[in-house]
């Protein structure tokens, strides 16, 4: 089986802001809404069989209290915001499971997903519907990758090395070095994306780079002044990779048997009406009707 993990705060961004769902003529107050259903379904339609969906329930979280600079909901449009509960009893209605989170983000629910289905020998593959880099600490040999719906590209290992210059285990390092501006720390300064991929391409993590320069065996530009900065400021740095580190305990249930999509619920109806298209309703009996 293959397992589908969406990354619903996302999606729920991006048809938001979608020019073609202005176009399509369906009221503001649930114009996303109703974007990710259809995405959702058409999902289904193209031969998704298990299927869950995570969301920021409340955008703060445990790492909020770690960094008092942390993302909050501060400058998400009300009309955005108030759509995050309207769109889980939707998806909740046609039929998929939804993670809502709390005190763990989003993120969090579709690592620990993803780490449950990749134990599970009788996944063939798990695909994270997702383009978010901090996701890509996930990837794992080709069995579990990375797949950014709006472009159609899939990223593999090889293509989160190809991106960020190391291999899916030091995203974690290098966004600590690096900073994170959409989650609201800084990294450490003097330290970029290439200095940052060059040393940790190397080393591996923070904790086993040398502290001196003189003791790397590669050619960075700056080596002595990226070196005292990691060395005065480690405790930053490994308080940026904590709040990096995705957490794979958030809670998700245990078994991917939950995530099989069997048919959307009697209240299906009414909810694609209240999303102002009834055909939504049609096409989830359509491949009812065909399993």
């Amino acid at each position: 089986m293959i397992i589908h993990l969406v990354d619903g705060t996302y999606e729920l961004f991006r048809h938001f802001y979608s020019p073609a769902a202005v176009d399509a003529g369906v009221p503001e107050s649930r114009r996303a809404v109703r974007g990710v259903v259809a995405s959702i379904l058409g999902m289904i339609e193209g031969g998704a069989t298990h299927v869950g969906v995570a969301t920021d329930h409340v955008i703060e979280s445990f790492r909020n209290e770690l960094w008092p600079g942390y993302k909050t909901g501060e400058g998400v449009d009300p009309v955005l915001r108030a759509q995050f509960e309207p769109l889980e009893d939707a998806l909740r209605s046609l039929g998929v499971v939804v993670w809502p989170m709390i005190r763990f983000e989003a993120d969090d629910a579709l690592a620990a997903a993803a780490a449950i289905a990749d134990a599970d020998p009788r996944v063939e593959r798990v695909i994270i519907c997702t383009p978010d880099k901090d996701l890509s600490q996930c990837v794992r040999d080709g069995r579990v990758v990375q797949l950014d719906r709006r472009k159609g590209e899939i990223r593999d290992v090889e293509g989160v090395r190809s991106r960020f210059g190391v291999p899916p285990a030091s995203i974690p390092d290098w966004l600590a070095l690096v900073g994170d501006s959409a989650d609201g720390f800084p990294g450490l300064p003097g330290w970029g994306a290439r200095s940052a991929a060059t040393v940790l391409a190397r080393y591996g993590h923070i904790e086993d780079v040398p502290a001196r320069a003189m003791d790397w065996d590669i050619t960075v530009r700056g080596a002595g002044r990226l070196a005292a900065t990691l060395v005065e400021r480690r405790d930053e740095a490994l308080l940026f990779r904590t709040l990096a580190t995705l957490r794979t305990d958030a809670p998700v249930g245990d078994s991917v048997d939950a995530l099989e999509w069997k048919g959307p619920t009697s209240a299906f109806g009414d909810t694609a009406a209240g999303l102002g298209d009834p055909s939504l309703a049609e096409r989830a009996r359509r491949i009812t009707g065909a399993c």
